[in-house]
């Protein structure tokens, strides 16, 4: 995507910042034609709203926002769509005393608000609003930020008949040439040969060819960091078929695989101090004559057997595998991301990923990461007891629970099972897609927890303790 941003202009036009608690006041200040022509809009200083002040030639001379008291970032991304078209400045100062949002965020936040998934689109839509880059922000890293969300958006929104396995490790390999990194990808029937016997035995029905991608960056000395995605790049369920108001939105079953390639993006062009090593098991649910059954017993490249209680459980298998190899490593934390089950949504709803961890120091700092970046989750628990209802009669466990409670936990616990104890791992079941627009977060592909996973591992390398 072409950011909306341009480094300096002669002819831009200022953006005024004002707080909704000194709105009265500061409207009080205007000159009476200007303040005539604010109340004559109908804008009674809610936050939110925005003015677009002419000047007298009757052209747009500066615009108004008014901002909550505690603004986050998000409130600068309505700039993006709302502004007319033209070059803007930003005059002033944001006027934020106990909750500050730097310069940075307020240009991610309108970065991400002008993407557009146009792929498909015959006729484009014109050029918005342009921006110029404040010299207090920090364009490498906003920027950063910006094109790899997009990236995730992108991957996660475009059609599966475009986004199979290969197109996604095609992806994972293009964002790897750019930064220099290492992807290795291993098809088809070599995942038999190498060990990824449930990446292929989910994948292996459809006649694409099931892959495992395998992105390392960084030097072998730093902090190893892992990253894994879930990469079902459609899911008609297998042979529990999915009805057609389930499989309707499976195109951003990938959801996962575009999140943790956004923080490798994020991480890569930021260049962290970090070993970065990103797993992505990439398959096709597809049902045919050789598709894995329900009840039949699958091995993992852990050495645990698995009865199949349900093919459209298929996330948790392919991850399996690539949990127990990225925790051969031992890095210093593991991250994975699913669109996994839809009892988390239940619980949370689509705007709130479920966080499970083994570990309550990289819990918490995710948690703290995401408040300050204003990228939301909710901890759920790993309630051991709960293991008992994956337990099988013929094999060492079942992928699905009995009983049909507590589906994202039970989840996470078929997925620990994969993880040692001594590797500190978070696992976020999330949605991955904005149902409705709102500023900076348009309809389509979203990738949920991305912000805050970067925020934590800068934190992690720079005070291990």
């Amino acid at each position: 995507m072409s950011l909306p941003f341009v480094d300096r202009s002669s002819s831009s036009l200022p953006v005024q910042f004002v707080s909704q608690p000194k709105w009265r006041a500061w409207l009080k200040e205007q000159s009476a034609p200007r303040r005539g022509w604010i109340e004559s809009t109908g804008i009674s200083g809610n936050a939110g709203d925005l003015v677009v002040v002419p000047g007298r030639d009757g052209k747009a001379a500066g615009a108004v926002l008014v901002l909550p008291a505690k603004p986050v970032l998000w409130d600068f991304g309505g700039l993006a769509t709302r502004l007319p078209a033209g070059t803007w400045r930003f005059e002033g100062k944001f006027v934020s005393d106990s909750a500050p949002v730097s310069m940075t965020d307020a240009m991610v936040a309108i970065g991400l608000g002008t993407w557009k998934f146009e792929r498909y689109k015959s006729k484009k839509a014109k050029q918005g609003p342009r921006f110029v880059w404040p010299e207090s922000a920090d364009k490498v890293r906003a920027t950063a930020m910006i094109e790899a969300i997009s990236l995730a958006r992108d991957l996660i929104t475009t059609p599966s008949s475009d986004m199979g396995p290969a197109e996604l490790a095609a992806a994972a390999q293009a964002l790897g040439k750019a930064h220099k990194a290492r992807v290795k990808v291993i098809v088809g029937d070599d995942l038999l040969k190498q060990n990824y016997p449930m990446v292929h035995a989910v994948g292996r029905a459809s006649t694409r060819a099931p892959r495992l991608i395998d992105l390392v960056w960084g030097k072998e000395s730093d902090p190893k960091v892992t990253l894994v995605g879930k990469g079902v790049c459609f899911d008609t369920g297998g042979l529990d078929l999915k009805p057609a108001t389930g499989m309707l939105n499976m195109k951003k079953d990938m959801g996962g695989a575009a999140t943790v390639l956004a923080v490798a993006s994020m991480v890569m062009a930021c260049k962290l101090p970090v070993r970065l090593r990103v797993l992505v098991p990439a398959v096709e649910n597809s049902v045919s004559g050789n598709a894995f059954r329900p009840l039949d017993v699958v091995p993992t490249r852990k050495g645990l057997s698995v009865e199949i209680g349900n093919t459209d459980a298929e996330g948790r298998l392919i991850l399996c595998d690539a949990l127990h190899e990225g925790a051969s490593e031992k890095p210093t934390m593991m991250v994975d991301c699913a669109t996994l089950t839809g009892a988390a949504r239940v619980a949370l709803g689509t705007d709130l990923p479920a966080l499970f961890c083994n570990d309550d120091t990289l819990a918490d700092g995710l948690l703290a990461s995401g408040k300050e970046v204003t990228d939301p989750m909710w901890r759920m628990p790993l309630f051991a007891p709960y293991k008992r209802l994956l337990d099988s009669k013929v094999a060492d466990l079942n992928n699905v629970s009995t009983g049909g409670f507590g589906g994202a936990i039970t989840a996470a616990l078929y997925l620990q099972a994969f993880v040692p104890d001594d590797v500190p791992w978070a696992h976020f079941d999330m949605m991955a897609w904005n149902n409705s627009s709102r500023p900076g977060r348009p309809e389509g592909g979203e990738a949920q927890a991305a912000r805050a996973i970067f925020a934590t591992i800068e934190k992690r390398i720079s005070n291990p303790t």
